[in-house]
């Protein structure tokens, strides 16, 4: 069975950098494991489903905003994505992307076997490298679900 790994965000943007930065240790934990592949990217919506192709599961981590203390760990499935605010303006979100792949007859996970770790951010507009204490204190946690 083929995994991805893949951690979303920008390097530049405070806690939006979480989803990179458990990547990389997931990657540092694992080092060359067979058949699971751990990246790193900045692009949602297609380029991910894209990215998703030809993997039998995904894990895909990212910072999150729901009003939850943050810090707090979300696992979600593509069915729980709010469709409205989970895309940006110039693309489709996750489950949009994943519906018009399979309709191309793209190969890529079924719902049930992609996991979306969300870690609720506290501040996704600062440009800053690091993440805010209470986001930096759940990187050991999400790398522990991944």
């Amino acid at each position: 069975m083929k995994t991805l790994v893949i951690g979303l965000g920008s390097p530049l943007l405070c806690d939006d950098s979480v989803g990179l930065k458990v990547a990389q240790e997931v990657r540092r934990r694992l080092g060359e494991r067979a058949g699971v592949d751990v990246e790193e990217d900045v692009r949602g919506g297609l380029q991910l489903m894209e990215r998703l192709a030809g993997y039998d599961r995904a894990i895909i981590v990212d910072a999150i905003v729901t009003g939850a203390s943050p810090g707090t760990l979300h696992q979600l499935t593509p069915a729980d994505i709010p469709t409205q605010r989970s895309a940006s303006q110039h693309d489709v979100n996750l489950p949009t992307a994943l519906e018009l792949g399979r309709q191309l007859g793209v190969q890529l996970p079924e719902n049930r076997d992609i996991l979306l770790v969300g870690i609720e951010a506290e501040d996704i507009l600062t440009f800053n490298e690091q993440c805010t204490p209470a986001v930096t204190a759940a990187i050991p946690r999400a790398v522990e679900v991944v």
